[in-house]
């Protein structure tokens, strides 16, 4: 919104009229005429009055309303005009065809007209005048909105394999301003990378996301979520994911049903297999040996009747679909018939996650080893280095004793002998 006051009085009312006839009907024309001219003769002074007006922001489609206000009125003449500088309203008369425009208010005090059905070409400044002298005018801009109109979300693939990376775009189209798209996969928001293309003041706006899928997505919804001051709360589309993976083996101990296997009884394992597609073969093989005889293989369902411990070994399950293969195994061991404490190991081990347990146990092995090895060479070491340096001390032996004849001849020479005795040092190794 801004105000200006016209260079001129009687000069601008005069250029006012001829225009607003111009564009009047042929019955308004004279009317209108006469009422200018006589409007521009008596023109009051614009002393204390002051035209305002707001700015205006609509959505494509709906109702404008413009007001021009006058503070401290006196009766001076208001009109509004276009972009165009074509009089919409001259008072309460509509000089202008479009019946779009409609009076809601007239008085001294303020001009309020609607626009409805507002569409893009209506955006732009609409001027306020009041014939004051000097005359004053105001304008207010009118800015429309445009929400999008199609939002659009496209798959690479309509079905992924799990690791695999996979392209998703999301298309909103003709809006403005430009729209804001973010991305969700399930309730996680995801970061895309956007790119904006300006089409005659409309803005399409195309967001690509890479996501790497993992079977926990499949029949996860990819949502495309678009922000825009046109949409009330967010509008969004979206896409579920369809993920294929490799089979999941289980194997589960149906009997005996309180798991301790013992000579003479009968043992039945089912194997339970996962996976998208859906595995359609199951199969039971012993690892490092041969299955034995009086075992019943059932689909999923492996039977051994009358135990003993030659059947003692790793049982393994293996399936596979389009995608991959995976296998469990279960660890046998028979118990004499006596025995009642629970086997220390029974449980089914997928052999994938067994690897890699054994793997692990193999690494810390040999970090136990090296540490071990390490300390021994230092102890040895320690030891070398304190034996070399115990330290050094020196005696004073008395000089000629050992020659002396007697006892008392020895004390007396080696008390006379010890200021010049020699040092000696001795050496412990």
């Amino acid at each position: 919104m801004a105000s200006a006051v016209l260079p001129s009085g009687s000069q601008c009312a005069a250029a006012v009229a001829a225009v607003a006839a111009a564009a009047a009907p042929p019955g308004l024309r004279l009317r209108l005429l006469l009422l200018l001219l006589s409007a521009a003769a008596l023109i009051p002074t614009g002393d204390g009055q002051n035209l305002f007006t707001k700015d205006v922001t609509v959505i494509e489609g709906e109702v404008a309303t413009i007001s021009c206000q006058v503070n401290k009125s006196d009766d001076s003449v208001i009109q509004l005009l276009n972009p165009n500088r074509q009089t919409i309203y001259f008072r309460d008369f509509r000089p202008l065809k479009d019946s779009r425009f409609q009076l809601l208010n007239f008085s001294s005090s303020e001009l309020k007209v609607s626009l409805t059905n507002v569409s893009i070409s209506d955006e732009g400044r609409y001027f306020c005048q009041l014939y004051t002298d000097p005359p004053q005018e105001s304008y207010t801009t009118i800015t429309v909105l445009v929400p999008p109109r199609n939002l659009m979300i496209d798959i690479q693939k309509d079905t992924a394999v799990e690791g695999e990376e996979i392209e998703v775009n999301c298309t909103a189209m003709a809006s403005k301003p430009a729209t804001t798209i973010r991305w969700f996969k399930g309730n996680k928001e995801l970061k895309g990378k956007s790119e904006v293309e300006e089409w005659s003041d409309m803005y399409t706006v195309t967001s690509q996301l890479m996501l790497k899928v993992h079977k926990e997505d499949d029949g996860v919804p990819v949502i495309c979520q678009v922000e825009h001051p046109a949409v009330p709360g967010n509008l969004q589309t979206q896409r579920y994911l369809e993920v294929q993976y490799k089979p999941q083996v289980h194997i589960q101990m149906t009997y005996p049903l309180q798991g301790l296997t013992r000579e003479g009884d009968a043992l039945e394992l089912t194997c339970e297999a996962i996976g998208k597609p859906q595995p359609v073969m199951v199969t039971w093989v012993r690892v490092d040996d041969e299955m034995p005889q009086h075992a019943v293989l059932s689909g999923p369902n492996l039977f051994i009747n009358n135990l003993n411990k030659t059947d003692n070994g790793t049982y393994r399950c293996e399936a596979s679909n389009t995608v991959g293969k995976a296998h469990s195994d279960y660890m046998l061991y028979v118990y004499d018939t006596a025995a009642t404490t629970e086997p220390a190991v029974h449980d089914s081990r997928a052999g994938e996650e067994g690897a890699i347990r054994a793997v692990d146990h193999a690494v810390i092995g040999g970090v136990v080893a090296v540490v071990v090895f390490a300390m021994l060479c230092l102890l040895i070491i320690l030891g070398r280095y304190f034996a070399r340096h115990k330290g050094t001390y020196f005696t004073h032996e008395a000089k000629g004793a050992d020659d002396a004849a007697d006892a008392d001849t020895a004390i007396i020479n080696a008390e006379g002998g010890q200021n010049n005795s020699e040092e000696k040092k001795e050496y412990f190794i």
